[in-house]
C-alpha cells in the first residue's frame, strides 16, 4: 500500500505526541529515565537576533558568518522592515507566534539542529575557526562553565560580578574577582550548548546578553572570556534620529526584561541605579492585600525596593506636613517596629502607619477637607488625603494612581488611656497609656527623624508581646510564617 504524504505527516504527529505522553508519564523519578532533547548534531548555529530594522549590518553580518560555513538564522519577533537582502541558505523565523504557521515555526528551538549555538550582535565579522575554539573552551570546562564569550570590536570587554536578590528583587553589578566574571560590559559573541540556551524561560529575549546574564547568575552558570576577538564592521555613523530611536528601544526592551526576570532595581558597578517598579504615575507593584499577606510575600518575596521608596518618600512628606500644622503624631505598629529593629521600613511592610491627636486634625488643612465628608484631596505635591471607607482614619497616598500610602489613626484619651474608634482586629491593634505620648521623642526611620513614643521597647511589646524586636515575623503567621 503506498502512503501518502499526508498520512506520514499524521504518522509522524501522532508518534510524536505519543513519546511526549511517555515522558510526562513515567516522570524524572521513575525508570527509564526521563526525556531529553535530542543533542543535535556537531557544529555551532549562528543566531542573529539584537539588531534593529533601521540602519543595521544585518545582511553583511550574516553573509560573513554564513560563507564559513555554519548554519545562520536571523530570529526576530517579524521580519525586519524595511526588508533586508538575507544571503542564500540564511534562515528567518518568527517569535511572535502566528495562528496559521503550525511547529515548527513557532517553536525555533526546532530550528536548531546542531550542539551549541552562537548569540551574534549585529555589525560582527567571522573569524574562521574562532566559533570552535570556543565551544571547545566550553567543552574543556564542562564544569559549571556553561557560556564562553569573545568580544567584539577593539573596545573593551570588561568583566563584572553579578549578585542577584531575588527576594529584594535587586541586581548588583560589580568589579569582578578573578575566577567569578558573571556579566559583561561591552559587545560580545557567546557561545552555549543549544539545549542550555533553549531550557532558559527566556532564552531570545532582547537585550539579549542581559537577560542570558542573569538567567545564568541564577542557575550558578559559570562565564568564561577568551582573549581572541570579532572584528567590527566598519559602519557610517548612526544618524541622530536612528540613535534616538535605537536609545528608546533599548530602554523599553530593558525595562520589558526586568520585568519578565521579576528585577525592579539594578545597582550598577559604578553606584548608580536604574529603577523598573512603579511611580507616581503608575499603579502600585502588588494588588490589595488579604488577612495582612500581600501577595509578593507567599512568592518568597519582599516589598518590591520601588514601593519601598515610594513609601518613605510618602511618610516624610506627610510627618512634615504634621509637623508644620501642629499635629501631633508617633509612629505606631508595624512602623515604630521598623524604627526600633533597623531605623526603617521593615523590609516586607506594605503602609506606614502614624497615630495623631484626634483633636488636631483641623489644625491640618487636609484632614480638615476629608474630614468634613469633601472628595479626596490632591496636594500641592501631588499626595492625595482622604478619609478611609473602612472606618474612622485617614490614608495618604503616593498619588492619585499609586496607591502606596500612610494610614493615620485618630486616637484621643479618656481615663488616661489612649483609645479610637476604629479597630480593625489586628492584633497589635490595642490601646495604651497617654504616659507613652508625653512626651513624644524623636527616632530615626526611613531616612528622616520622626516622633515616637518615648518607650518604644514597652509600647511594642504592650502591642506586639515580648521580645516583638528580637524576633520578627511576618504580620500574619498563620498565612506565611518568616522563614
Amino acid at each position: 500500500m503506498r502512503v501518502t504524504p499526508c498520512q506520514a505527516a499524521l504518522a509522524g504527529a501522532i508518534g510524536l505526541n505519543l513519546l511526549l505522553f511517555y515522558c510526562a508519564w513515567r516522570g524524572p523519578g521513575g525508570s527509564p529515565p526521563p526525556c531529553r532533547p535530542p543533542r543535535g548534531v556537531p557544529g555551532v548555529t549562528v543566531i542573529l537576533r539584537d539588531f534593529e530594522d533601521f540602519e543595521n549590518d544585518l545582511a553583511g553580518t550574516a553573509r560573513s558568518f554564513a560563507s564559513l560555513p555554519v548554519p545562520v538564522l536571523v530570529a526576530a519577533e517579524t521580519a525586519p522592515y524595511p526588508p533586508v537582502p538575507l544571503p542564500v541558505g540564511v534562515g528567518f523565523f518568527p517569535l511572535r507566534p502566528v495562528a496559521e504557521h503550525p511547529p515548527p515555526f513557532a517553536h525555533p528551538e526546532l530550528r536548531v539542529r546542531t550542539r551549541h549555538v552562537a548569540l551574534v550582535p549585529d555589525g560582527t565579522r567571522a573569524v574562521p575557526g574562532l566559533l570552535e575554539r570556543m565551544r571547545d573552551a566550553l567543552e574543556e570546562n564542562a564544569g559549571t562553565t556553561r557560556l564562553v564569550a569573545a568580544p567584539v570590536g577593539s573596545g573593551p570587554l570588561r568583566c563584572l560580578e553579578l549578585r542577584l536578590e531575588p527576594r529584594e528583587w535587586t541586581a548588583r553589578y560589580g568589579p569582578a574577582a578573578p575566577g567569578l566574571c558573571r556579566a559583561l560590559e561591552g559587545p560580545a559573541v557567546l557561545l552555549l550548548r543549544t539545549r542550555d540556551l533553549f531550557a532558559l524561560p527566556f532564552p531570545l529575549t532582547r537585550p539579549v546578553p542581559t537577560a542570558l546574564f542573569i538567567q545564568a547568575t541564577l542557575r550558578g552558570w559559570g562565564l568564561r572570556v577568551l582573549p581572541a576577538t570579532f572584528p567590527a564592521a566598519r559602519r557610517p555613523p548612526v544618524s541622530p534620529h536612528g540613535r534616538w530611536k535605537s536609545q528608546n528601544l533599548a530602554e523599553n526592551r530593558r525595562r520589558r526584561l526586568m520585568r519578565e526576570l521579576g528585577v525592579k532595581r539594578e545597582v550598577l558597578a559604578d553606584g548608580r541605579e536604574r529603577w523598573y517598579g512603579c511611580g507616581k504615575e503608575t499603579p502600585r507593584c502588588f494588588g490589595t492585600v488579604h488577612a495582612r499577606t500581600p501577595q509578593y510575600l507567599l512568592a518568597g518575596r519582599w516589598t518590591p525596593p520601588c514601593c519601598l521608596r515610594a513609601l518613605r518618600e510618602t511618610a516624610r512628606h506627610v510627618t512634615e506636613t504634621l509637623e508644620a500644622a501642629g499635629v501631633r503624631y508617633w509612629l505606631e505598629g508595624g512602623s515604630l517596629l521598623g524604627a526600633a529593629r533597623l531605623g526603617d521600613i521593615i523590609p516586607w511592610d506594605y503602609d506606614v502607619d502614624l497615630g495623631i491627636y484626634r483633636e488636631d486634625v483641623a489644625k491640618c488643612r487636609w484632614l480638615a477637607a476629608v474630614a468634613a465628608g469633601g472628595e479626596p484631596v490632591e496636594d500641592a505635591e501631588g499626595f492625595l488625603w482622604e478619609k478611609a471607607a473602612e472606618g474612622d482614619f485617614y490614608r495618604v497616598h503616593y498619588s492619585r494612581s499609586n496607591r502606596l500610602h500612610v494610614d493615620l489613626w485618630p486616637f484621643y484619651p479618656r481615663g488616661g488611656v489612649m483609645t479610637k474608634d476604629t479597630w480593625l482586629g489586628h492584633p497589635q491593634d490595642v490601646e495604651f497609656p497617654e504616659n507613652f505620648l508625653r512626651p513624644r521623642v524623636p527616632m530615626v526611620f526611613a531616612g528622616f527623624t520622626a516622633m515616637a513614643p518615648n518607650n518604644a521597647r514597652a509600647f511594642l511589646e504592650l502591642k506586639f508581646g515580648p521580645g516583638a524586636i528580637e524576633n520578627p515575623e511576618y504580620p500574619n503567621p498563620a498565612v506565611k510564617r518568616l522563614g
